[in-house]
């Protein structure tokens, strides 16, 4: 046997069958015994016993009956949605929004917070998770996943440099985790707004694409084979600091200095343009300066400023990206989670991770 290979041992195999049938379970809705053995190949004494392991487990539990044949009706069995709890958090410079969802993905909770008033970012995200969570058990939280602006060290998962969060530092990701009890992850926002649109919107079913957020900020979320793609210091997509013709270079004082894409491309300065040709021209040279290097079948337009612009404007910068580099033909659309993208992707990783634990366990 190679080495890292387990063998294929009852346990093993017990274990892999549990974790099919919960996944039959969340994607169909309560099954019966029988359906449960028929989905997964199992016969009807394994199965039994499946149903039961799960049942102790506490995380499937008798729902009701479905009536057969001559014989008595078939119990029908579901996921117990509150076995476990997440909850995703969206931190930005003036209010955090945090919702929490049961397993299953159904949020049961949502709150919205200024941040005008705390220096306390622990003390913050402390309130927002628990108002989040309202009547939901803490004990029952799994995780917490947290999208910020800036950069996210892929190496200690802690913030490494924080647009317009002066008080959250290195450190934070620590001091998080010790004080609500569970795994907390951080994530850069726009990286999360791609998990959305990868999951619910435009770029569904596309494993290769780039997200472009243009709002206050400007910045960049890839997808190369389905994964984010974050960089060797989290600075992957940092398309602010993109040198571009007509923005001025930055000095490299200060990485709070603008760079030269956001220089031209950032809401201030789009808010003095009035002609759509060139909004559309100044969105291109980023975008086309993106695709050049990954080449991606799908551009997705993102934030305020590309949701204004509309579906014009996505078609204006198909026809700039295709005049500025004729090698690659990416196709431009707008994003179709329109509503709290980073808030949404922050909840679907933390589900995500949450079902990966709890069905492994």
């Amino acid at each position: 046997m190679s080495p890292g290979r387990r063998p294929g041992t009852p346990r093993l195999l017990r274990a892999l069958n549990d974790r099919a049938a919960l996944e039959l379970l969340l994607a169909h809705g309560p099954l019966t015994r029988a359906q449960l053995g028929e989905f997964t190949g199992l016969s009807k004494v394994t199965a039994s016993q499946l149903v039961e392991r799960l049942e102790q487990r506490g995380l499937v539990t008798h729902v009701g009956s479905q009536a057969g044949g001559r014989g008595p009706n078939a119990l029908l069995y579901a996921l117990v949605a509150d076995s476990a709890y997440v909850v995703g958090v969206d931190v930005g410079p003036t209010r955090v929004q945090a919702a929490a969802a049961d397993i299953t993905g159904k949020i049961v909770g949502q709150v919205a917070m200024s941040t005008h008033d705390s220096d306390d970012p622990v003390g913050v995200v402390h309130t927002a998770v628990t108002r989040a969570l309202g009547s939901a058990p803490l004990s029952r939280l799994k995780r917490v996943v947290l999208g910020t602006p800036g950069l996210v060290d892929p190496a200690t998962g802690d913030l490494s440099f924080a647009w317009d969060l002066p008080h959250w530092h290195q450190g934070l990701l620590g001091a998080l985790r010790e004080d609500l009890g569970v795994p907390v992850v951080f994530e850069n926002d726009v990286n999360l707004a791609a998990v959305a649109e990868s999951r619910q919107g435009a770029a569904v079913g596309v494993d290769d694409f780039v997200l472009i957020w243009v709002d206050r900020g400007v910045g960049m979320a890839s997808m190369i084979n389905g994964r984010l793609h974050r960089g060797v210091t989290g600075a992957a997509g940092e398309i602010g600091y993109l040198p571009v013709p007509g923005g001025e270079l930055p000095t490299g004082a200060s990485p709070r200095e603008q760079g030269s894409f956001q220089k031209v491309m950032g809401a201030e300065a789009v808010a003095l343009v009035t002609d759509s040709d060139e909004m559309a021209r100044r969105l291109a040279l980023g975008v086309a300066g993106a695709c050049v290097v990954l080449d991606p079948s799908l551009v997705v337009l993102a934030g305020s400023v590309a949701r204004e612009g509309g579906q014009d404007l996505a078609e204006r910068v198909e026809r700039e990206v295709h005049a500025l580099a004729p090698i690659i033909r990416p196709k431009v659309v707008l994003a179709e989670v329109d509503t709290d993208p980073v808030l949404n992707g922050a909840l679907l990783t933390a589900v995500d991770a949450a079902r990966e634990e709890l069905f492994e366990s």
